[in-house]
């Protein structure tokens, strides 16, 4: 049994690309007479705060301190973000580009499920982003982790640099990576990869053997101290230069996995943060995965759920 760590005093710095998810849930009876496609009537809407907010957000439900910097548009979605995240306690420093807009993601749900996503997005500029690296290296210093959540947006233009403030302070740095060129994250402390993303790195692996020969090299190859490579249904493989572990998965009823990456990231940080090891961190984070996945949308895990879940009393 893993004891959860008080998360009070630990403090994660999370960079990257913020989104704001939008749901329109509705009810679906009749198919539209002007196209092949269901018509949805929207009964309510939710707004949600995504992307690398969403990682800060999970952060913070679990009562750990959680600053997230990043980059929006000076627009309406961008203000509601900044609301949103102030209601769940994070500290957020959005540098406003007037020729951004702030990446939308607003998904249609009829009938719990998902019928439509509609994205609304436009990559940062770079003047933006420089002022942001300037901030960031102050905040570092700071803090206890460092999360760079990478949708690929253009946040993190600059990651290279950022890792490197980040191991110059002392500071472990966990990346959640995007794309297929993964020596932009060469020298992070922890990279997170799902399996279909470590797939279009690493190649196809025959078997379990396959799979750890695959990482290994991967992980020297980018000076990691680690790899953790998430693999839905089943659990998460944590790869160190000592071992290779791996944890079944924990999910009862896998009912949405978006947001998943974002809290087995945040919960792994935290963990770090609270000074627990990699083998640790990953066996909550895997939990707080099972839990998250059983929620719609972009959701978060609470310490009660967590407890609960690890079999503490």
């Amino acid at each position: 049994m893993t004891k959860l760590p008080d998360f009070a005093r630990a403090r994660v710095l999370v960079v990257g690309d913020v989104m704001l998810d939008r749901y329109w849930f509705g009810d679906v009876s009749r198919i539209s007479p002007e196209a092949p496609v269901p018509v949805v009537h929207v009964k309510r809407t939710e707004e949600r705060p995504g992307g690398a907010a969403n990682v800060a957000r999970n952060v913070s439900a679990l009562a750990g301190s959680a600053t997230l910097l990043a980059v929006v548009g000076d627009d309406e979605a961008a203000g509601t973000l900044e609301k949103l995240l102030e209601r769940e306690h994070v500290k957020a420093s959005l540098h406003r580009d007037p020729e951004l807009s702030t990446t939308v993601k607003l998904r249609v749900i009829g009938q719990q499920q998902q019928l439509l996503r509609i994205d609304f997005e436009r990559a940062p500029s770079r003047e933006v982003l420089s002022a942001k690296l300037d901030e960031y290296e102050r905040l570092v210093d700071a803090a206890d982790a460092v999360v760079l959540s990478d949708y690929g947006k253009g946040g993190l233009e600059h990651v290279q640099a950022m890792i490197a403030a980040a191991r110059k302070h002392g500071k472990p740095v966990l990346v959640d990576p995007k794309g297929d060129d993964y020596s932009r994250y060469r020298g992070a402390t922890v990279l997170t990869p799902n399996r279909s993303e470590f797939r279009e790195v690493a190649g196809r692996w025959s078997d379990e053997a396959d799979l750890a020969r695959r990482a290994q090299k991967l992980r020297a190859d980018l000076g990691l101290d680690a790899l953790v490579v998430t693999r839905s249904e089943e659990g998460m493989s944590l790869f160190t230069a000592n071992e290779s572990h791996h944890e079944p998965t924990v999910a009862r009823e896998v009912y949405d996995v978006s947001g998943a990456g974002d809290t087995v990231i945040g919960v792994l940080a935290l963990m770090v943060a609270s000074g627990a090891n990699l083998h640790e961190a990953m066996r909550v984070a895997n939990h707080a995965a099972g839990i998250v996945v059983g929620k719609l949308g972009t959701a978060v895990v609470h310490r009660e759920e967590l407890a609960a879940s690890l079999g503490e009393r």
